[in-house]
């Protein structure tokens, strides 16, 4: 009897929800024409397609068009900059000395400046101190309360490192740097913990827990943390670096760094802003776009009988733009990007390193899919669109690639941008805190007629 009220309830409460959200509808829509008579910035977007500029920033830089005397964006070869310093140069120099690289990137986001050896001994030191959670941690805060999403948990795992703090609401530069150099520490064991216990609580599989090394590099602490033995190569670690050397920062616009401005501009607590941040890059519009690409491939590889050929391949691709193949939204993902035109630097540092990862493991017929899908889907898109945009390969289509190469599971694709990210806002939340210092306050325009009460015993 019990059960069936419970049935009778879900029932009414579903078609109250179903109701209410029609009236919803009816009393939110905007006509577009109004956001052209009032001048707004949809997306904070100028009508060029350019960001809106609400801030100044030291940190990053993302270079993708100049603008003319027209005001008309004009395409570039895309460039990256983290404090100034091209990421291309970061990268090279890195794989040239044979060294990990991550750590002295986050150096530079935080403090501004490339580290001599004795400083970056220092803080790889101190960041290595940072790899094991505080006592009780991962099992009171992680492995007790799973989450289908690593991201939930992530932030979840954020917001909890508030309760360990003994000064967690003092905004002081000391306070903010000793916060920060503990999240980029901690991170690594958020996500590999997070995933563990996903995977054993929803999948039912075995439950893999390693310590961290406090003598590895975040990359190999993260292979380390995630594979049930532990093991790693050399190359797959070195790749993995250069994957989180290469998405520590992307300037002020991107979302989740704006995020992390915006509520930091409310003078609240780190770890309110890092999650919120988190919970930013889990959309799909946003960091969440990597997933996507492996989704996508994986979509290709059942309906594509053979990967090598290249006519199957574009019919594919265009049942795609057609939005008649894959999730059926017209996306190809990995291709486009809002700043970048000509190329991706990001991508095109790791199509390089993606090579060899690829010779080493045997997959090369897949790398190659991935090369024809950057050749070929812009030239289909604008068949396709009667368009002379211009779209290259970014960063997502062979991070995608080498994640699956790395046989990183799709569950920790996008956590794992998060631990490379967490350097970059850390950055700029010091920097709105201790620079900008006031809170962002933009406006709406409220379009809605101002209406007269009417009593409850006259409404319809």
């Amino acid at each position: 009897m019990m059960k069936e009220q419970l049935q009778r309830e879900e029932i009414i409460t579903a078609d109250f929800i179903q109701r209410s959200a029609a009236m919803v509808v009816g009393h939110s829509k905007i006509q577009d024409d109004l956001y052209q008579q009032y001048d707004v910035k949809r997306g904070l977007r100028n009508t060029n397609g350019i960001g809106v500029r609400v801030g100044l920033t030291r940190i990053g830089d993302v270079v993708g068009y100049s603008i003319n005397e027209q005001n008309q964006r004009v395409p570039s070869e895309g460039k990256l900059y983290y404090r100034g310093y091209d990421v291309e140069d970061l990268v090279n120099n890195c794989l040239a000395e044979d060294r990990f690289g991550y750590e002295e990137t986050s150096y530079l986001l935080l403090f501004g400046k490339l580290p001599n050896k004795e400083e970056l001994a220092e803080y790889s030191r101190i960041l290595g101190k940072k790899r094991e959670l505080p006592t009780g941690f991962a099992r009171d805060m992680i492995l007790t309360a799973p989450s289908k999403n690593v991201m939930n948990k992530l932030a979840r795992s954020v917001l909890a490192l508030y309760s360990y703090d003994n000064n967690p609401d003092d905004t002081s530069l000391e306070n903010l740097i000793r916060q920060s150099i503990d999240l980029i520490g901690h991170f690594p064991s958020f996500v590999a913990y997070g995933y563990q216990a996903k995977r054993s609580f929803y999948n039912n599989e075995s439950l893999h827990i390693h310590y961290p090394d406090e003598d590895l590099s975040t990359a190999e602490n993260i292979l380390r943390l995630i594979r049930p033995t532990g093991e790693y190569t050399k190359l797959e670690a070195k790749l993995l670096d250069i994957c989180l050397i290469l998405h520590a920062e992307h300037g002020g616009g991107n979302n989740s760094t704006f995020t992390t401005h915006l509520v930091s501009s409310s003078g609240t607590d780190t770890y309110s802003a890092i999650a919120a941040a988190v919970g930013s890059l889990k959309g799909p519009k946003h960091g969440g776009a990597n997933l996507e690409v492996l989704e996508m491939i994986a979509d290709l590889k059942k309906n594509v009988k053979d990967i090598t050929n290249k006519k199957e391949v574009e019919d594919y691709l265009m049942k795609v733009l057609k939005g008649e193949a894959n999730d059926r939204t017209g996306l190809i993902y990995g291709i486009g990007h809002a700043v970048y035109t000509i190329s991706d630097p990001r991508a095109k540092v790791l199509k390089g390193m993606a090579k060899k990862l690829a010779e080493a493991k045997g997959m090369l017929d897949e790398y190659m899919l991935h090369e024809y899908i950057e050749e070929s889907a812009p030239r289909l898109f604008r068949e396709y669109r009667n368009t002379d945009k211009l779209l290259s390969a970014n960063v997502d289509l062979y991070s995608g690639f080498v994640y699956n190469a790395l046989n990183i599971p799709m569950d920790i694709a996008t956590p794992l941008f998060a631990a490379a990210r967490i350097s970059g806002w850390c950055a700029h939340r010091i920097e709105e805190v201790h620079v900008a210092g006031r809170i962002m306050r933009p406006a709406y325009l409220c379009v809605q007629p101002q209406m007269p009460y009417v009593s409850l015993e006259d409404r319809d």
